[in-house]
């Protein structure tokens, strides 16, 4: 439509927009756009327009408004709810409003609630609540997301470098980065790299180039699970019936992991890490469940190996899972990298070995 559109329809489609809509638009113009589009667009706009796409993508300022309400001080609550009312029909939401001084500092916030309920000669700064929940232009958006989150607050105000009220945040824009963040971080746990557009829009080409990576990394790794195989392999010879348990001990260190990470990625993303000893229990509830099996296909010997193996894969699935995640955010990465698919083929891969040694070890057998 841009590049289609009349200069002057255009200018007029800005003006109705909203204000942080408007530039998210303007920033993906090219130059030329831009420049046809300016003129058109009377100062204040194109001041407002400039100053929000300035900020950096992944910024607060990237994702707040300029459009919100100010009161001074010193209004009376009557004059409040007067200036409240002419501006109203503008404003993208008015149930909170920023108290700021002649410097655009801000001092405080107030609700609509706290307007209706207050005397008529209050003044403003008698009914506002100081030292509001804020954030910084320059700080991370999702910063933005935790802070409303935490606060259970409609708009978040926003700070320049210079202390002053630069804009809001209002609640369905946090909850469209989290929406966003939460999409990228359940494609990390499928070991698929962000696709940056819909699963409709995307090319072959593309998904191909954010999926293929992966996919090779993971094949190298399944090697070493090959490679932990053929070094037992004289122990495979002895007790044959070992390979029938193979796919379901790796396969339960491996859902084990996943499992943990998972949950581990979560509370990292909500601040909320508790480690509790669970897996031991996990590992215990399927020995006990698969030993049947086991006295049923090889004897008790291999009911032992089984059930004992187990509960060592399990701890040790669970422990890969719940490491991974902590590790990368330790080390200021993405948890969410330490996907499903990786930690599923380094359990599949550290499993086979502890199999084939404890076989190896509880049944007599020399090793290679």
């Amino acid at each position: 439509m841009a590049e289609a559109i009349d200069r002057r329809d255009m200018a007029r489609i800005f003006g109705a927009m909203a204000h942080d809509e408007r530039a998210d638009l303007f920033a993906e113009l090219d130059e030329a756009q831009k420049s046809a589009l300016l003129p058109g667009l009377a100062q204040a706009e194109r001041e407002d327009m400039r100053k929000l796409a300035a900020y950096p993508e992944g910024t607060v300022g990237s994702v707040m408004t300029s459009d919100y309400a100010t009161l001074s001080p010193d209004m009376t609550v009557t004059a409040a709810i007067a200036h409240l009312r002419r501006i109203a029909p503008d404003a993208e939401t008015i149930y909170h409003f920023y108290v700021i001084d002649a410097e655009r500092k801000l001092l405080g916030t107030v609700s609509l609630r706290d307007l209706i309920v207050a005397r008529d000669s209050a003044r403003v700064a008698d009914v506002m609540r100081r030292d509001p929940p804020l954030a910084r232009a320059e700080d991370k958006r999702e910063t933005a997301v935790e802070l409303i989150r935490k606060y259970d607050v409609l708009a978040l105000p926003v700070l320049n470098g210079g202390d002053r009220l630069a804009g809001i945040v209002t609640y369905d824009d946090a909850m469209d980065v989290a929406r966003e963040a939460e999409d990228i971080s359940f494609a990390k746990t499928s070991a698929v790299a962000g696709l940056g557009t819909s699963m409709l829009t995307a090319s072959v080409g593309l998904l191909y180039r954010k999926r293929v990576a992966w996919l090779v990394v993971l094949v190298f790794g399944n090697i070493f699970a090959g490679a932990g195989i053929a070094y037992f392999e004289e122990t495979i010879e002895a007790y044959i019936a070992l390979v029938f348990f193979l796919p379901l001990l790796v396969d339960s260190g491996g859902n084990a992991g996943s499992q943990s990470a998972t949950l581990m990625v979560r509370a990292l993303s909500t601040g909320d890490v508790r480690l509790r000893d669970w897996s031991r229990m996990l590992g215990l509830t399927m020995a006990l469940a698969v030993s049947g099996i086991g006295l049923f296909r090889g004897g008790p010997d291999i009911a032992v190996v089984v059930s004992l193996t187990m509960v060592l894969i399990v701890l040790v699935g669970s422990l890969i899972g719940m490491s991974l995640p902590f590790l990368l955010s330790k080390f200021k990465l993405d948890p969410a990298a330490a996907s499903a698919p990786l930690i599923t083929s380094l359990a599949d891969a550290i499993g086979v070995v502890i199999y084939f040694a404890m076989a190896t070890w509880l049944l007599g057998l020399p090793t290679s």
